[in-house]
């Protein structure tokens, strides 16, 4: 019963295995961006040192250091801030998948640009039926997608301009 509560050896080198990879991004980070992440001073100055190192084993065993020394430390919140520098946060990921949602359902469906005003009331429902056209026409032609990245540029300010109005779906 203790054996189901502990990690497999497998699992343990695997988590020691992606604190290293997160250790080696830190190596990679500019001064400020390092300064921005709040690390214990030990694996500051051991991140400081492993850009000094040039010779390959030398490096690679400071990075294991590194790895080691990150087991002391949560590593969500350095995740969460490369992620944000990435451009890859999960509430960013989330609010583009919403506008090629509607982007999609606006190409496929002539009522969606209802259901859009009602979520996101006040907008230029003219502009917005012109591009959806424009959009569906290029599509059809095989031309490249200038008004289908125009959509979506004018879904994303929408969506963000706005606060949605809730309804059923969640939407």
């Amino acid at each position: 019963m203790h054996d189901e509560e502990k990690p497999s050896k497998t699992e343990r080198k695997r988590a020691m295995h992606e604190l290293q990879t997160l250790g080696e991004r830190l190596v990679g980070l500019n001064p400020e961006q390092l300064a921005a992440i709040a690390l214990p001073e030990d694996l500051q100055y051991a991140v400081e040192q492993a850009r000094r190192i040039t010779k390959h084993e030398a490096r690679r065993r400071q990075l294991q250091y590194i790895g080691r020394l990150m087991r002391a430390v949560d590593p969500e919140p350095i995740r969460e801030k490369l992620r944000a520098w990435d451009g890859v946060s999960t509430e960013e990921t989330a609010r583009v998948h919403r506008i090629e949602r509607w982007r999609e359902t606006l190409l496929e469906n002539d009522g969606a640009i209802g259901a859009l005003v009602h979520a996101h009331p006040g907008i230029d429902t003219q502009r917005l039926r012109a591009l959806v056209r424009n959009a569906r026409e290029e599509r059809n032609a095989g031309r490249p997608p200038r008004a289908y990245r125009e959509l979506f540029r004018a879904l994303r300010d929408i969506i963000a301009d706005s606060q949605p109005v809730p309804d059923d779906d969640g939407e």
